[in-house]
């Protein structure tokens, strides 16, 4: 009886871990999407960057957790063409922005999520460029197989302060805001 006991109490806990685990949804990389915006004193620039993989987790319904992984390599602006695209994609792959040669993926690992109205989450996650990690917190907006948001990335705190003011006060109308938004839209 004791065994009989023993088993029945496994089976059980295997079953609640089993039914309490969450659901992982892989992204599609070739339709998830981020689009970057970057302004400047006397304009802005935009372009893209692709995932190399990504999933979120799931509880049900409710959404419990995420990892991504960008391609850096892939950034590319959507603004400019011919000569000056090569010599912009250029200079944000350099070192004094994104430094892709030696940094060739960003990571955002979700690590808290708080459940709003309308399927809609706050997340708080670790995004990791060139090496450092920082918080980050945005609204998650998830449909039954795709999910949006749109946030800022204070650069400066990645150690990109190239054309930042709050390094180089003369640099008057050659000043690069020091946020840049990205548009996210996940396909799962």
């Amino acid at each position: 009886m004791k065994n009989f006991k023993t088993i029945a109490f496994t089976l059980f806990m295997a079953f609640s871990v089993a039914s309490m685990s969450a659901q992982a949804k892989k992204i599609d990389v070739a339709k998830s999407k981020i689009n970057w915006v970057a302004k400047k004193v006397t304009g802005q620039h935009e372009g893209t960057v692709n995932f190399k993989d990504g999933v979120l987790a799931f509880k049900g319904s409710r959404l419990k957790g995420g990892k991504f992984t960008v391609d850096m390599t892939s950034m590319t602006a959507t603004d400019l063409t011919g000569e000056y695209l090569g010599k912009f994609n250029g200079h944000i792959k350099s070192d004094d922005f994104f430094g892709t040669e030696k940094f060739t993926t960003a990571i955002l690992n979700f690590k808290t999520i708080a459940a709003k109205p309308n399927n809609v989450y706050t997340v708080t996650a670790d995004l990791t460029i060139k090496g450092k990690t920082n918080l980050v917190t945005f609204d998650l907006a998830v449909t039954d197989n795709a999910a949006t948001t749109t946030f800022k990335v204070d650069r400066t705190k990645y150690d990109i302060k190239y054309g930042s003011k709050s390094f180089f006060e003369s640099i008057g109308d050659k000043a690069i805001d020091n946020e840049f938004e990205l548009k996210v839209a996940l396909v799962f």
